[in-house]
């Protein structure tokens, strides 16, 4: 930006009396939004795969925890960077590709929303709307995104107290069906192991790209770093912390339902609320379900309330950068960015509405899946890039074993998140429907274009991280400059 152009207004942002969070409901921020609906739907999802899925799901932990490692390390090196990955990558690589990242996981965050909405329908249908009116899905589904909205405009407090207590809650029926539910596991429902009728290498690949939807959120501490108390120290213990506790619940639970259900069963629409049906067949009856159906809505209430925050959090770091319209910055009376929360809510609903009017199904939900998941994939591969290039950069700071541990975090990372994107597709005879995903991400993504161009004379330069500022080389060998 030339000295001549005009600069916006100074967003305003919240001061010292902002509300933060602590490393609890940090934590619960990560499980929270971690664990939504999304394994809750899992397996109705991978049915047409089979067991392998548990294949895939391995693999997705493992590129799970490598992500949880690598924001972990990247919150040590740019403690208050609020915006996670955005922020990584700005510092990195400048602000076009900081814009991109910003509008990339922004579309991940409503998007997600949206297709946490829809899965949650599945399990508020248990009890309501029990024929699938699509009408009234939609309208279940426009509630269970305004209740978290109206939450968080209400204040930090609010949703960190929320947050906790839905955490607790959401965790009961994974944790049942982890443990209990192992004990009524069947080796021969694991047979046929693979029933995509394609490759196990096509059917593993396939299955991850879905899996990594229940993994989206690992990055939510950092994200809203500058909202956590003490983040140099309280991040990166959030981020490992909340996704080892997820990781652990989400392999054994899923091992469970697979033995507990055939894939058959599991692929009937009539059982798309996976866990309920797979508590009714381990108890007898349908009290189990609904039991697990209720845990489910409010783990549902809870992931929509921390992404809620989510989808506000990212834009208005942007916008203090300038990368983003000065509004997404403005906090309302209870230090709450309304536009953000409103504009995002807005977005989902309507993404939910075209959901509802289009195919119905296991496809809607996958949909919107995998659109996320290649939107969330772009960031996370970027921060990857950019702890690869400050490791290099920094290997003789860092020393022998700093360096090794942060490069290999950062090269399994790097590949784990472009495997999703290869692998995220529809399984579909039409064109349209398999490459769907990536069309709609493509629609999303160049909306983003106009607001670039209008936003870049407002950006500021892109800040150095922690060693750069501290006078280590760059990767150019000149110290202290970073653009």
């Amino acid at each position: 930006m030339t000295s001549t152009q005009q600069k916006p207004a100074p967003v305003p942002v919240a001061g010292t009396g902002e509300q933060r969070l602590g490393l609890v409901p940090a934590t619960a921020l990560v499980v929270g939004s971690i664990i939504g609906v999304g394994v809750f739907s899992l397996p109705y999802s991978l049915a047409s795969f089979g067991p392998i899925s548990l294949v895939a799901m391995g693999l997705t932990t493992v590129g799970a925890v490598a992500l949880a490692l690598l924001f972990s390390a990247l919150s040590r090196r740019m403690p208050a960077a609020g915006g996670g990955p955005y922020a990584y990558t700005r510092a990195a690589f400048g602000n076009r590709l900081g814009f991109v990242n910003a509008w990339s996981y922004w579309i991940t965050a409503w998007a997600g929303n949206a297709a946490i909405a829809v899965g949650w329908v599945y399990y508020v249908e248990l009890f309501v709307n029990r024929g699938g009116n699509p009408a009234w899905s939609a309208a279940i589904a426009l509630v269970g995104l305004w209740v978290p909205a109206v939450l968080n405009l209400t204040g930090l407090r609010a949703v960190g107290a929320f947050q906790v207590w839905t955490t607790v809650l959401k965790l009961l029926p994974l944790a049942v069906m982890a443990t209990g539910g192992l004990l009524f596991v069947r080796a021969d429902n694991f047979v046929p192991f693979n029933t995509s009728g394609g490759s196990s290498w096509s059917a593993v690949g396939g299955a991850m790209a879905i899996c990594l939807f229940s993994y989206l959120g690992v990055e939510t501490a950092a994200v809203a770093a500058a909202r956590v108390r003490q983040p140099g120290r309280n991040v990166g213990r959030a981020t490992v912390l909340g996704t080892v506790a997820s990781a652990v619940v989400y392999l054994l639970s899923m091992v469970a339902v697979f033995g507990v259900l055939p894939a058959a069963t599991l692929a009937d629409a009539a059982n798309r609320a996976s866990y309920a049906s797979a508590a009714d067949a381990v108890v007898g009856g349908h009290w189990a379900g609904l039991v697990v159906g209720l845990a489910v809505v409010v783990s549902g209430i809870g992931a929509l309330n921390g992404w809620t925050l989510i989808c506000a959090e990212m834009p208005r770091a942007a916008a203090a950068d300038g990368l983003f319209p000065a509004r997404f910055g403005r906090l309302n009376a209870r230090q709450a960015p309304a536009f953000g929360i409103v504009s995002s809510s807005v977005f989902a609903s309507v993404a939910v509405l075209v959901s509802f009017l289009g195919t119905s199904g296991a496809t809607v939900f996958t949909t919107l899946v995998l659109m996320s998941g290649i939107t969330a994939a772009v960031p996370y591969a970027f921060s990857a890039a950019a702890q690869l290039r400050w490791a290099v950069r920094d290997r003789h700071a860092l020393g022998g074993a700093g360096w090794v541990r942060d490069a290999v975090v950062a090269v399994v990372a790097l590949v784990f998140s472009v495997a999703f994107i290869v692998y995220s597709r529809n399984s579909a005879a039409a064109w349209y429907v398999t490459w769907g995903p990536f069309l709609m991400t493509a629609v999303a993504l160049a909306i983003g274009v106009p607001v670039y161009r209008h936003q870049r004379p407002y950006m500021t330069a892109a800040p150095p991280d922690a060693l750069t500022a501290a006078g280590s080389p760059d990767a150019t060998g000149r110290r202290g400059e970073h653009r």
